[in-house]
């Protein structure tokens, strides 16, 4: 399934990370930002030696450019220090934001680093990765593990959200009731007072898309129990203050503020499977992405 993430998320930064783990390929990266630009600063892409390229920087032309600047750097055989939006240089390229970056362009990038950051990411833990900087010194990477969903539920909403998610680029394990099929590898779904048996770290978000409610009961307080930073099912107020008063009675009230949303979602009332999949989508990618480190 990370694979898969990794296919559909092909501009990700852990993407880039993960192609130059494999050889044969330059890291770029953004050290430094002077003024307003799209990309975060530590932005990365990877440039194979075919020119092929994995993560993005900007619009296309800034792409075109590092290309250019990898295909030389490797036959030079040592970073290169870029910068890109100067005022004063008629050769420098223009950003469109007005914006200057600083780009560290590395054509052979230390693979025992970068082979244990990604094992450190597939072991869902954070990781970090020291990029060459101009002076002598280092820019310090920080990398956090792909979002992980667990999508818990039955019939359209369930399938129209592990549909999105995994378009998204997210890891995602749907699990089913017994007999619906068991998505995540549960080979025989999930039965009635049953919380499925998979990890949940930090870094993941439980969605319980039931209309029988019932099946939420052992659910529920499975995912507030863990370190799931978000958790969130539809249900109606009568359901959600069962839901909360259910969890009290359990000792989870505590652990259930700020990461147990309900109603779920950011668009109010969705009443269509693909609006709610949008709407549920986007409320834990929001939560995901000012989620440490």
């Amino acid at each position: 399934m990370i694979k898969d993430a990794i296919a559909a998320g092909i501009y990700s930064d852990n993407a880039a990370l993960r192609r130059a783990a494999t050889g044969g390929a330059a890291l770029c990266t953004i050290t430094a930002i002077d003024g307003s630009f799209s990309r975060r600063l530590g932005a990365q892409m990877a440039i194979g030696a075919d020119g092929a390229i994995t993560g993005s920087m900007a619009d296309g032309c800034l792409e075109a450019a590092l290309t250019h600047h990898a295909a030389e750097a490797a036959e030079e055989g040592k970073p290169r220090f870029l910068h890109f939006g100067g005022a004063g240089d008629p050769m420098d390229l223009r950003l469109p934001c007005g914006s200057r970056i600083a780009v560290t362009v590395d054509p052979a990038p230390d693979r025992a680093a970068v082979a244990a950051a990604v094992a450190a990411l597939d072991a869902r833990q954070c990781a970090e990765l020291a990029v060459p900087l101009a002076d002598g010194d280092i820019f310090l990477r920080h990398f956090r593990p792909e979002l992980r969903i667990v999508a818990i539920g039955t019939g359209p909403e369930l399938a129209a959200f592990e549909a999105l998610a995994a378009a998204h680029g997210a890891i995602v394990d749907a699990v089913r009731p017994f007999g619906e099929g068991g998505g995540c590898g549960v080979a025989d779904g999930l039965s009635l007072g049953a919380a499925p048996d998979l990890p949940l770290d930090p870094w993941s978000a439980v969605v319980v898309l039931f209309h029988d409610h019932e099946w939420e009961r052992a659910i529920i307080p499975w995912a507030v129990a863990s370190d799931a930073f978000y958790i969130g099912a539809q249900g109606g107020a009568p359901t959600r203050d069962m839901r909360l008063a259910h969890l009290a009675a359990l000792g989870l009230a505590d652990r259930a503020a700020g990461r147990l949303h309900g109603p779920v979602g950011l668009i109010e009332r969705a009443r269509d499977p693909a609006v709610l999949a949008l709407s549920v989508l986007a409320e834990i990618v929001a939560l995901y992405e000012v989620t440490g480190p």
